[in-house]
């Protein structure tokens, strides 16, 4: 016990030091004699924990004129439009909280939430808050995937967010990447998978990531897709970005057929389509473009994202 409440002090400590006496995590590690990765962990734990609790104010004046002008030019339902920060994790935590907290109003029993992958929406099952008990299913709406040390698979974060709101959550039971195109299309086949996937596709909400043509990105770090293979759709093919991490389009929003197509098991750009409230995440400061290209794709119905984020989408949807 002695040794918790020990752990506790430090994680407040610390907690204390960086958001309100606003110092770096670089002063910290050197005040406490610690790594600034370490320091970065415990911060992390520390929202874990419930020692921290972050909520996104913005004036509405600024949300609104914002939010208007992306309802005018793409025709969405909602732009959740978080604070700049410099630090990537700590902007991905603060637009997860509105997302997080934009759930709890719009969720009703029985409601069926198809969930995505990745570390954005990962963060949305993570945040840290009190909420409304939801007899909603949450299901996969893409296979298992693993990465050591990142549980940002959708069947991790289907649970999450199903003991969240105190509902229920549906595993899809495949891979999310397989090496060839007939192997995906025989895993489709299954009794199993076939019956999940239709039922992911029939869902009130979905809940997606919106990812970028880095050679770096999430999918070539899992190994689903080669460096040279973003490379090629990026600058022969034009591709700017992807829906849920493999529905791939260009700055025009229009599908684009590379290599890397149908070789993962989850719902299609047309399957995302059908469903009334689709819910993308995008908190990276290099993710304009893709974003731009997204949204015209006519399938979003509602956008999660940073200012600089959305005020670098409408410059470029007047230039572009």
């Amino acid at each position: 016990m002695a040794e918790q409440d020990s752990d506790y002090e430090l994680l407040t400590e610390i907690a204390v030091a960086y958001y309100e006496q606003e110092q770096t995590q670089e002063e910290i590690a050197q005040r406490f004699g610690i790594s600034r990765i370490k320091v970065g962990r415990l911060l992390k734990k520390a929202r874990h924990e419930g020692i921290v609790e972050i909520n996104v104010k913005y004036h509405p004046v600024f949300s609104s004129q914002i939010e208007q002008q992306f309802i005018q030019h793409f025709g969405i339902k909602r732009a959740l439009i978080a604070l700049d920060h410099h630090d990537e994790d700590e902007q991905r935590q603060q637009v997860a909280a509105l997302v997080s907290n934009y759930l709890a109003t719009i969720l009703k029993s029985d409601m069926t939430v198809t969930v995505g992958q990745g570390r954005n929406v990962a963060a949305v099952a993570n945040h840290v808050g009190i909420f409304p008990e939801r007899a909603c299913r949450f299901i996969c709406g893409i296979g298992g995937t693993k990465r050591d040390g990142q549980l940002i698979d959708a069947d991790h974060i289907s649970r999450n967010l199903a003991r969240k709101f105190n509902g229920f959550s549906e595993t899809l039971y495949a891979p999310a990447y397989v090496e060839t195109p007939a192997l995906r299309e025989a895993f489709i086949q299954n009794r199993l998978i076939k019956a999940t996937l239709e039922q992911a596709s029939k869902a009130d909400v979905a809940l997606i990531g919106l990812g970028d043509m880095n050679e770096n990105s999430f999918m070539v770090q899992l190994g689903w897709f080669t460096p040279q293979e973003i490379i090629t759709a990026r600058q022969e093919q034009g591709v700017v970005g992807d829906l849920a991490g493999y529905s791939f389009f260009n700055i025009q929003g229009t599908p684009v057929d590379t290599v890397m197509n149908d070789r993962v098991i989850g719902l299609s750009l047309e399957q995302l389509r059908t469903i009334p409230c689709v819910i993308a995440i995008a908190s990276e400061s290099t993710k304009a473009t893709a974003i731009l290209g997204a949204l015209r794709t006519g399938v979003i119905d509602v956008l999660a994202t940073s200012a600089s984020n959305a005020r670098t989408v409408i410059n470029l949807q007047k230039a572009l």
